[in-house]
This record gives structure tokens, C-alpha cells and sequence, in this order.
């Protein structure tokens, strides 16, 4: 996206940061945004971490994010992610306590940035990156892992809505196309 954060693009009149905050606000306690700029979020009012790892990418996020966390477990999810549903996201949270990792996963794809993860995880993650070894499902082989079927998430909104990123200026123009779809009554 030429470099501009992409959780402060809007997307159908709002930030895509703030889209994500309203279906994550009602499901779960604290939210805390890991960042390495938080100049551009102040606006928020949200309790902020830095990145433990800088480079590290999504991995490198998700340890930050649940090594602040105040709790056992973080529900994570990406900032670039427009349509997230709380529905959706109730679906993950309230199983926490069945595994380190409860995760959807549609077709081939595990959802990892739109996931739990437990304390449990931390020492495995960190390993991976202090090895270089960033792939976020490198780790899962030493956890217990929970998948949240397709077809639980496509009863609230398509897969392929609620889990789209926005990376390119074409995500950009679907995603305003998918607003306005969504916002018609």
C-alpha cells in the first residue's frame, strides 16, 4: 500500500483499524495494540506494546501481543482485516481454554492473524524466532491446536469477507465494494 499503514486506510467511511476495534470490543476484556509507531494509534486511547522482536513479521507480533497480555491467552487479529465479525471472533474466544491454539481454518488455510493463543505458546514461539524461523504454524506441532470449521465461520459472513486483507490497491477497491454491499439494508 506505498507504505502507508494499513490499519489507517478507511474503508466504507471508517479507519480499517476502527472497523476491526468495533467487532473485537464486544467480545473480548482488554485490547492492546502492538506497534512500533504509536504516534499513529494514540488516537485510539488503547494500551500499546512494541514489538519484543522488531522484523520478526506476524510471528514476531503475535508473541508481543500475548507477552503483554494481561491474561492466559490473546485473541489476535490483524489490522488490515476490514469485515472481521464479533460473531465470528465469539466463535474463537469462547473456547480459549480448550487449547494453546483455537484457530479457524477454511480450505487449506489456517486464519492465524484471527486466532487465539495461549501462554503455553510463548516459549515455542520465541524459539522459532530466535532461530529466524518465522511461519506462524511452524510451532503448532508442540501444542494442542483447536480448528473452528468453515462452515461454523460462514454462518456469520463468508470466509473469504471476513478474513480479507488489505495489502494492494486492489484489495483497497473490493473492500470499498464489499462496504457498500454490507451497508445496503
Amino acid at each position: 500500500m506505498g507504505g502507508r499503514p494499513k490499519g489507517l486506510i478507511e474503508v466504507g467511511g471508517a479507519r480499517i483499524i476502527e472497523r476491526v476495534l468495533q467487532a473485537v470490543r464486544p467480545v473480548v476484556d482488554d485490547l492492546l495494540i502492538v506497534t512500533n509507531t504509536p504516534a499513529l494509534y494514540a488516537f485510539l486511547g488503547l494500551p500499546m506494546a512494541p514489538d519484543v522482536y522488531p522484523d520478526h513479521g506476524s510471528l514476531g507480533g503475535i508473541y508481543s501481543g500475548l507477552k503483554a497480555s494481561a491474561g492466559d491467552a490473546a485473541f489476535t487479529v490483524a489490522c488490515d482485516m476490514p469485515f472481521l465479525h464479533a460473531e465470528i471472533a465469539r466463535l474463537v474466544v469462547r473456547r480459549a481454554a480448550e487449547a494453546d491454539v483455537v484457530i479457524p481454518r477454511v480450505g487449506d488455510q489456517l486464519e492465524t492473524l484471527h486466532a487465539v493463543y495461549g501462554k503455553a505458546c510463548l516459549p515455542h514461539i520465541e524459539e522459532r524466532l530466535l532461530a529466524g524461523r518465522l511461519k506462524i504454524t511452524g510451532f503448532f506441532e508442540r501444542v494442542r491446536v483447536l480448528e473452528i470449521p468453515e462452515t461454523a465461520v460462514g454462518a456469520y459472513r463468508a470466509p473469504t469477507v471476513a478474513f480479507m486483507n488489505v495489502n494492494a490497491p486492489e484489495d483497497l477497491s473490493r473492500a470499498e465494494r464489499i462496504a457498500e454491499e454490507l451497508s445496503r439494508p
